[in-house]
């Protein structure tokens, strides 16, 4: 018989578990490995033509799209909590990349590549501290229209992007229109791929569609000859692995520069692994631990920088088709990072006649999913102030780029500052007595007062420094129009909460009522406001002083008072 562990093993094996997640995962059987390899093949077959194509997004030189799909991957998923996510170049990170470094550097140069390196470790820095300290609750303070609103800005912006490279556009015209301006072959790639990966999409969602267009574009480019006639082309890419890369100093200037991008690298990159790993643990009946996932990111994101990539994130299609595709653990996203490592390898030859039209055409498929202007009527309909907050983010993201910080932060700072006005007001209403038994709102309902001479009031919110004055005005305010009340009732039940302001408010309207001889009912206390009251010593019962539990023993307390018989 196994003897049970010691507790001093159990906390030191506990302590273990914590610093490397990837020991809880389950052993697996053949049969598990065996499934995990056709999911990981599916997702590697998916990530390798966008990690290119993300790569030119972001402005770096192609072949850090693959290399951000190697080591940053195997970080994640081994100290992350949701281990199905498709770690990677994503979209809506490599436009911020982008449009952060607009201006600073020649795209694709050293210089540019540093400062997206610093962006990685930056990011992943910041990432890695807010899960150390347990602070993953901050980001909730990003509203969903928010980030609406700055996605759907964002994916205008990359569409916009890539029109150039989809359509071979010349790089000096401007004429959209005119047939001559445009390379008619990149054109027909372009155009061609785009409505192969929509089809593919439609009707063979489970086909590595991407890496089968790319395949089939390379051979046709290279029997047409049109990296030869000046075609667009990926190029030759480099072979081998990733070295370790350090990007050398970085001045007090370029660091002031750099610092709102990655805050907003930071935030909105996980933002997406949160759609993701939410996603992943309904289907898995688990709780989501964000804190060990911005850990995980964070370090993923150091590891992409120090192999001379740029920032990544979780992809919110490329984790969707590995739950479709059968994930069960990690092991996936392992086996994708050994195809991508082939690739590198051996492979990255034949990627020389792809066209950089079918790469656009990529980014352009996998962004359509992002665009959805239907979304801001929905938002109309249950809310016009988050409707606003949403189309407010939404333009001014447009209109400052590429400086799309600016666009965030005034989402934000418009969602909070709703935030705090509705804090400040709380809604307080009347109560009466309606047919159906329930205590309503009484001018709503029309309905007649409780008792004569009684005020009976319930306020919808915690009783602390927001609320604490708008309650008191309340009290005095129906007192100077109604002089002649003898009986104020308080309903507390939707109060969970008081600080310190709330019990020297509390405090004041006693004192207040007390001096005008109108005795004060508290129907409902919850404990924990009870406990802080009575440990302030404010609900010592007298004449003037009444606690119920029941909204029956209030209705009987108040009918009963000798000023409202």
């Amino acid at each position: 018989m196994r003897q049970a562990p010691s507790p001093e093993a159990a906390v030191k094996n506990d302590r273990l578990h914590r610093l490397f997640p990837f020991l809880n995962w389950p052993r697996p059987s053949r049969d598990t490995l065996l499934g995990e390899f056709s999911a990981g093949m599916t997702v590697g077959l998916m990530l390798l033509p966008q990690g290119v194509a993300y790569a030119a997004l972001a402005g770096m030189p192609l072949v850090t799209g693959i290399y951000a799909s190697i080591v940053p991957a195997v970080v994640a998923v081994l100290w992350s909590s949701s281990t199905r996510l498709g770690v990677g170049p994503t979209a809506l990170s490599s436009l911020l990349i982008g449009a952060s470094l607009s201006g600073l550097a020649e795209p694709a140069s050293d210089t540019w590549v540093a400062l997206a390196v610093w962006l990685a470790l930056m990011s992943g820095s910041l990432q890695l501290l807010l899960g150390l300290g347990r602070f993953g609750w901050l980001l909730n303070l990003v509203s969903s229209p928010v980030l609406s609103g700055f996605t759907q800005a964002a994916a205008w912006l990359i569409l916009a992007s890539q029109m150039r490279a989809l359509t071979g556009l010349a790089p000096d015209s401007s004429d959209w229109l005119a047939l001559s301006q445009h390379d008619l072959l990149s054109l027909g790639f372009g155009v061609g791929s785009l409505a192969a990966l929509l089809l593919a999409k439609r009707f063979v969602p489970r086909w590595p569609a991407a890496m089968i267009i790319v395949v089939a574009a390379g051979t046709l480019s290279a029997s047409l000859g049109f990296a030869e006639s000046g075609g667009a082309v990926v190029g030759a890419l480099p072979s081998g692995l990733p070295h370790l890369y350090w990007p050398g100093g970085l001045s007090m200037n370029a660091f002031g520069q750099l610092v709102m991008p990655a805050l907003v690298i930071t935030l909105i990159s996980f933002l997406e692994t949160a759609s993701s790993a939410k996603v992943e643990n309904q289907r898995g009946g688990t709780q989501w631990n964000e804190n060990q996932d911005l850990i995980g990111q964070g370090l993923a994101k150091i590891a992409s920088g120090l192999s001379g990539s740029f920032p990544i994130s979780a992809s919110f299609s490329r984790s969707a088709i590995n739950l479709y595709a059968g994930a069960k653990t990690g092991w996936a996203t392992l086996f994708s990072v050994l195809l991508v490592m082939v690739v590198l390898l051996f492979l990255t030859p034949y990627m020389y006649h792809v066209p950089q039209a079918v790469l656009a055409a990529i980014v352009v498929a996998a962004v359509l999913n992002l665009v959805r202007p239907m979304q801001l009527i929905g938002l109309w309909k249950i809310s016009r102030v988050e409707a606003l907050t949403a189309g407010a983010t939404f333009v001014l993201t447009l209109a400052t780029a590429p400086q799309l910080y600016w666009g965030v932060l005034a989402g934000l700072v418009a969602s909070l500052t709703h935030f705090l006005y509705q804090r400040l007001h709380p809604r307080i209403i009347e109560v009466g007595l309606h047919p159906d038994g329930s205590l309503r709102d009484r001018h709503l309902w029309h309905l007649p007062p409780l008792a004569p001479h009684l005020y009976a009031l319930r306020m919808d919110a915690e009783l602390d420094f927001a609320s604490a004055s708008t309650l008191e005005r309340n009290i005095v305010d129906h007192l100077a129009r109604h002089p002649d009340t003898r009986c104020v009732c308080l309903y507390a039940q939707p109060i969970n909460r008081i600080d310190v302001t709330g019990v020297e408010a509390f405090q004041q309207i006693t004192l207040m009522l007390h001096e005008r001889d109108i005795t004060l009912v508290i129907s409902g206390l919850k404990l924990p406001v009870d406990t802080v009251l009575r440990r302030a010593g404010c609900l010592k019962e007298g004449p003037l002083l009444k606690t119920c539990r029941t909204d029956l023993e209030t209705l009987t307390t108040v009918q009963n008072l000798p000023s409202n018989g």
